[in-house]
């Protein structure tokens, strides 16, 4: 298990231990035509940050090559209990499973569900099914064909295992390997990393010893502390997101608006439940389908963003993705503004400056909460992030230039600079998606350094 730790100074003299840890991961896979999609999920379980080792089923060599899997887990890959060249003592299941932070199946057959139910430990999935400790947790993804999977002895062990605990991953339905459309398949990889992730990353987060609670302030709050008096608990990390335009409107009809399609904020927002993380995504219009283990909440004008924004403001880390309007109009009209109604003179808005997001979160000062804005910008684009990481009071900035093909609105590529009050850090153009998971683990790394603003 590789972990990092640092420590956060409040404004008391507590001081207070954060945890993340990045985990060793089992992957068993069974006689599934699934199998085949295996490699991807452990590059994908591998770019999560964990450690994969892999064992198979002698039916599920039949759909992938161990090879293959070996190559992208850098492990040697277990399909013979009696392998000489894994064996510990005779007891490199033991040895497995004292190394493992979780163990998913994926795909889990009907056959392997079924032996895990009665304890057979028959092959080298099963069996390190059988010796896995209590305390790690076990997840299986069924993947078969849908006549299997609503089987009345299948939807019977289903609910065995559930009731002994193990987290099941319920297959999605679509077109089968026979042609037949229903349910049976296996969820889209990411989903699993998703749910591995959520079982295996978390915060640590312990008071020390010494000196009682300082007068006013509450255990409750920021730090996931329980109130029954114990030290020590654990929470999810929580990420804050922001995307999408808003719109100010003019009058019944009308509306200001920008070009933001909340592409960045959306990518940021997946990137952040991929890991785990307990996500808030605070969206302006657009027509994104809401990302997976993502909270969305809905908002159109800026004010709205501005409500809901510091109504969630208490989360660990705060991205500013979104593109909110500077000004708003003063008065907007109940009813559509008709054009003869200007009599030929045109038509004067009066607009007034929105509230400033970032400055305000900025300004609270909150120890411990990692606050990162956007700066797109036509012209000196470094110039105006680095102003604007100082006046925001922010820990990092992301500033990409407004106008190329491969930057800003409208395009699936950004190309982006990460600004700091360490040093700045470009980037070549890259997709919106990968551009989402260098912020993430920048934002991450801040937050495990506990990085001062100034």
């Amino acid at each position: 298990m590789a972990f990092f730790v640092c420590q956060y100074r409040c404004n008391f003299t507590n001081a207070f231990t954060f945890t993340l840890y990045l985990m060793n991961i089992i992957l068993g896979i069974t006689g599934s035509v699934a199998a085949y999609k295996t490699p991807w999920l452990v590059r994908d379980l591998a770019k999560a940050g964990h450690s994969v080792r892999v064992a198979l089923t002698a039916s599920a060599r039949m759909f992938v090559a161990p090879l293959a899997l070996q190559a992208v887990s850098k492990f040697t890959v277990v399909s013979d209990l009696f392998d000489p060249a894994i064996q510990e003592g005779g007891s490199w299941h033991v040895h497995w499973c004292k190394w493992a932070d979780a163990y998913l199946i994926a795909p889990c057959s009907a056959t392997t569900i079924a032996k895990i139910v009665t304890g057979i430990s028959d092959s080298a999935v099963t069996l390190l099914a059988s010796c896995l400790p209590h305390n790690i947790p076990l997840i299986i993804a069924p993947a078969m064909d849908v006549d299997m999977w609503t089987n009345t002895v299948t939807q019977k062990n289903i609910q065995s295992l559930k009731a002994m605990g193990i987290h099941v991953i319920s297959p999605e339905s679509g077109e089968l390997a026979s042609g037949i459309v229903g349910a049976g398949r296996l969820p889209e990889l990411q989903s699993i990393v998703s749910t591995v992730n959520s079982h295996v990353y978390h915060a640590d987060i312990t008071p020390p010893v010494a000196s009682a609670t300082p007068e006013g302030f509450s255990t409750s709050t920021r730090t996931g502390l329980p109130e029954d008096g114990s030290t020590e608990t654990q929470r999810p990390i929580s990420v804050l997101v922001t995307a999408g335009p808003t719109h100010e409107p003019i009058d019944a009809v009308r509306s200001i608006v920008n070009h933001s399609t909340g592409t960045m904020g959306y990518a940021l927002a997946q990137a952040s439940a991929d890991k785990g993380f307990l996500v808030t995504l605070i969206s302006g219009p657009t027509t994104l389908p809401t990302p997976r283990g993502v909270h969305r909440i809905n908002v159109t004008t800026a004010a709205e963003m501005h409500s809901e924004v510091m109504k969630h403001s208490n989360a660990d880390i705060i991205i500013m993705a979104a593109a909110v309007a500077d000004f708003t109009p003063e008065e907007p009209a109940a009813h559509k503004i008709k054009k003869d109604s200007t009599e030929g003179n045109g038509l004067t808005i009066a607009l007034k400056p929105t509230a400033d997001i970032l400055a305000e979160l900025g300004s609270q000062h909150i120890e411990g909460r990692v606050l990162i804005g956007f700066a797109l910008e036509t012209t000196n684009l470094l110039e105006y992030a680095i102003a604007k990481l100082k006046k925001k009071n922010a820990h990092m900035i992301v500033a990409n230039q407004a106008g190329p093909s491969d930057s800003g609105f409208g395009t699936g590529m950004n190309t982006i600079t990460l600004v700091t009050k360490d040093e700045i850090q470009p980037y070549p153009p890259m997709s919106k998606q990968a551009c989402a998971e260098v912020i993430v683990h920048a934002a991450v790394t801040q937050l495990l350094q506990g990085s001062p603003t100034s």
